[in-house]
């Protein structure tokens, strides 16, 4: 299982349910990543979508308790444990926790890969949503750092995390 996420320097991830930026370039990378895989996610992420629909050409799973505010074709469950039994059987290089911060919080442990856009700049807006830093997580090492790509007038690179930990456990 992977998580992929948009962080700035203060390892932001966004605001009323919202992301800090507007990354064309993060977005496709986001769509070829996981696309054809399943994605998991809280229902504040899935309402963040357009119209609230869930992503095509994915599996969606929505992680609430109150399944009436989320659409027929997400599958609900009432807890991160019900979203892992979930997935038990896929491809765990296609499962991708997408949003937002009580999901990525509840299951970045089990994660084996972190896909940032890391933002070089912090948000101009306050934030109220936070990723866990990972340089200060035992165990994550920066595996990849991509090059600076800069539109809308904002700097990102694409960094890729290795959960160590996970080596240990196997």
């Amino acid at each position: 299982m992977n998580a992929i996420v948009v962080v700035d320097q203060n390892w932001a991830i966004g605001r009323e349910g919202r992301l800090l930026f507007n990354l064309p370039g993060d977005m496709r990378r986001f769509k070829e990543l996981t696309e054809g895989g399943v994605i998991i996610m809280g229902r504040r992420t899935l309402n963040s979508f357009v119209e609230g629909h869930p992503l095509p050409d994915r599996r969606n799973i929505v992680v609430t308790r109150n399944k009436d505010l989320c659409p027929p074709e997400v599958e609900v469950v009432p807890d991160t444990g019900a979203a892992l039994e979930a997935v038990a059987q896929e491809d765990p290089e296609k499962v991708w926790v997408i949003g937002g911060g009580s999901v990525y919080a509840a299951l970045l442990s089990r994660c084996r890969r972190a896909y940032l856009t890391r933002v070089e700049t912090v948000a101009e807006v306050e934030p109220d949503t936070y990723f866990p830093n990972l340089d200060h997580l035992p165990g994550w090492e920066i595996e990849e750092t991509g090059e600076p790509i800069t539109e809308n007038e904002v700097t990102y690179r694409f960094v890729r995390y290795i959960n160590r930990n996970l080596d240990s456990a196997s």
